[in-house]
């Protein structure tokens, strides 16, 4: 990297200066060649004198980073998030990659940190994984000297990649070391802290429990006041409201989603506004209004579709499926979810296995919907997913009991409730610790 004495030179020669009118009057010229040759680095004064003779500001010279360029890179930044928030990932992918390399050259360890982070959320879009991780873990590393609340948002990307590629144990691990970290620090950030307990929600559920979800919701309630920050407050009530529709309270998981719809529209987050419809579809499907539920996620579909992130319409496409099927439209459902046995990861082909078990029973074809139920079990059996094997448990010892085979469903229901039953540590140990100033 350029040294201040080389960039005193190289700026002196473009401009045709000699060292001496550099230097005058209040300066040597034998002054100005200790400087250019490195033996001597220019005291606050001089930097500011010099810079005034060659055009630049004291910053630019002492850094080599045009005045302003942090400030001009934080901008752009800004811009590329709000592409990846209407929904042109490929937009935001290419301007985050550009801006990563641009802070990098000019040793922006800040901005380049966020502009990896910027790829690792559109990488999540897309479905990439790998890329998601690998970008998230980058940005970590950027910031290790810095304070945890500087790092938490390449933190839960990188938790929430896991959790997507099935590795829920391990997604859990990071959120609750991270919130441990926090409140161990005295006086933890409100925001990092809601942004972890709104995170962890959702590998809760998944791993069955549903008692932990439940507490990380309210302990996230509680933060919002103290929150300003309208997009994170939306994406907190969405959180809750998924542990508020698993107690049965639909009216109250329903305001919650109202509450973060109404801050995304007002916010224009395509993506985030579309997780709203994907939620409420859910929510009037398991109301049995399965009409409206289907209305809620097509248009979440349609929002989702430019362009179409793999991923999470893999998910959605998963929920319409089995609205469809309710509605007696059992092909259009069965085209769904047997593309996705084949293009997904094992959480979405484990849900679309089970679902297709359910329209083979729906036609009288139990041998192929035991076939299916197996399948999604050994998929299940991977991720560590309690919650829902004891579910698939339950309708495979249902149909075993229906065809006269009373030992093989005894063992698949003790095989469910001992999921169901399992310990309520998710992790390498306990339950994260509460904070003190919630208590």
């Amino acid at each position: 990297m350029e040294s201040v004495g080389q960039r005193v030179l190289r700026l002196r020669t473009e401009r045709s200066l000699t060292q001496r009118a550099l230097a005058e009057p209040a300066y040597t010229a034998a002054y100005v060649s200790t400087v250019e040759s490195g033996k001597a680095r220019p005291s606050e004064a001089a930097l500011r004198h010099f810079a005034d003779r060659l055009g630049v500001s004291a910053e630019e010279l002492a850094t080599g980073q045009p005045a302003h360029l942090a400030t001009d890179l934080r901008l752009r930044l800004t811009d590329a998030r709000q592409a990846l928030a209407s929904g042109d990932v490929s937009g935001a992918a290419g301007s985050f990659a550009e801006l990563a390399e641009e802070a990098r050259g000019h040793a922006l360890v800040s901005e380049q940190a966020t502009a990896l982070t910027g790829l690792g959320e559109c990488a999540l879009e897309t479905g990439d994984l790998d890329q998601a991780i690998s970008s998230f873990q980058a940005a970590e590393e950027l910031l290790a000297a810095a304070p945890l609340p500087r790092r938490i948002t390449a933190l839960r990307g990188r938790a929430v990649a896991h959790l997507l590629a099935g590795d829920l144990r391990y997604s859990c691990y990071l959120l609750e070391t991270a919130i441990d970290q926090l409140n161990a620090a005295g006086l933890p950030d409100p925001a990092a802290l809601l942004l972890l307990y709104s995170t962890v929600i959702a590998p809760y559920m998944d791993m069955g429990a549903q008692a932990r979800a439940a507490h990380a919701a309210s302990l996230a309630l509680a933060l919002a006041p103290q929150v300003d920050d309208p997009a994170l407050v939306a994406r907190m009530h969405r959180g809750v409201a998924r542990t508020l529709l698993a107690e049965g309270r639909a009216a109250e998981a329903d305001a919650s989603l109202a509450r973060a719809q109404e801050l995304y529209q007002q916010l224009d987050l395509r993506t985030e506004l579309a997780h709203c419809h994907w939620m409420r579809g859910y929510l009037r499907s398991q109301d049995g209004d399965t009409a409206q539920a289907e209305r809620e996620l097509r248009t979440a579909r349609e929002l989702l579709a430019r362009p179409r992130p793999t991923l999470y319409t893999a998910q959605l496409d998963v929920e319409l499926a089995d609205v469809l099927r309710r509605r007696g439209h059992a092909d259009e459902a069965s085209r769904l979810l047997t593309q996705l046995t084949v293009t997904c990861g094992p959480v979405h082909a484990a849900a679309a296995h089970r679902l297709l078990g359910l329209i083979a029973e729906d036609h009288g074809d139990l041998v192929v919907a035991e076939s299916q139920y197996r399948t999604a079990l050994t998929l299940l059996d991977q991720l560590g997913a309690n919650g829902d094997l004891a579910d698939l448990c339950r309708l495979l010892g249902d149909l075993l009991r229906r065809t006269g085979r009373t030992e093989a469903a005894l063992d698949v229901y003790r095989t469910g409730l001992g999921h169901r039953a399992a310990p309520g540590t998710t992790t390498l140990g306990p339950a994260p610790a509460e904070p003190l100033a919630h208590l």
